[in-house]
Formats: C-alpha cells, structure tokens, sequence
C-alpha cells in the first residue's frame, strides 16, 4: 500500500489541485516502511493523478480538492480522504489506525452537482493494473 499526502512544511496541504509536493508513505502491514517528499513540478489536477499512478499510490489524503480532481483521481482507482488537515504524519498515522477524521465531500471549489453515482464504485480500470 501506497499513501500520498498533499505536503507543505510537515501539514497537509489544502488546495490539491496546487500542491507542490506530496509525501508519499509505503506502508505494510499497517506499519510505514518509509517515506519520501515527491516534487510535483507545480502540474494541475489531471498531471498530478498521473504522477501519483506513477509512483503506484493507491490512497490519498488531501484537504480541499476540486470535481475535476476527484474524477481524475476515481478513473486512476486512487481512494481518496479529502478534508484533512494538521500533520501529514499523523494523519497517514490515524488513517492505519483506522480513526482518520475526514469529509467524503470535500471540495475547494463551487458545489458541483453531478448525476447521481458519478463518483461512486471501482471502474475497474485503474492505471496500476490490479483491481480495488
């Protein structure tokens, strides 16, 4: 299992669509093995889903993040728990321990509204190459 968090200053950083960075955590066994600060070259929301398939995350922990986002990230099979805030580590920390506060419907831009089921259920084609 891989975890990324959008990363500034040891926080989690709260507009995706904008990060800089992400702290990527390779976790086994419910224990993290270690992990590493990734620069994301300042790309937008759909470069940055690529980038996180690129490193073979499977889960991501963000503050605010945008439909487009959310989409993108849904198409690459990538779990999303949007709406966190405080540290990374603790929160990829919470999130083992199975207690991660979070908001299923956390957004940093205008309420979309999208037919129901949009965002819901595994496409099955995530760029990884293995099902969820």
């Amino acid at each position: 299992m891989k975890i990324a968090v959008t990363y500034e200053n040891g926080m989690v950083f709260q507009h995706f669509g904008r990060t800089e960075q992400f702290k990527v955590y390779t976790v086994l066994d419910g224990t993290v093995l270690q992990s590493e600060v990734v620069d994301t070259d300042g790309n937008g929301h759909g470069a940055l889903a690529q980038i996180l398939c690129g490193l073979e995350v499977d889960t991501l922990i963000c503050g605010g993040i945008g439909s487009g986002a959310r989409t993108a990230l849904d198409e690459a099979g990538i779990r999303l728990y949007g709406g966190v805030s405080g540290s990374a580590d603790e929160a990829v920390n919470s999130l083992l321990a199975g207690n991660l506060a979070y908001d299923a419907d956390a957004r940093c831009d205008h309420h979309d509204h999208h037919g129901e089921g949009e965002h819901c259920g595994n496409h099955g084609h995530g760029c990884m190459g293995h099902g969820h």
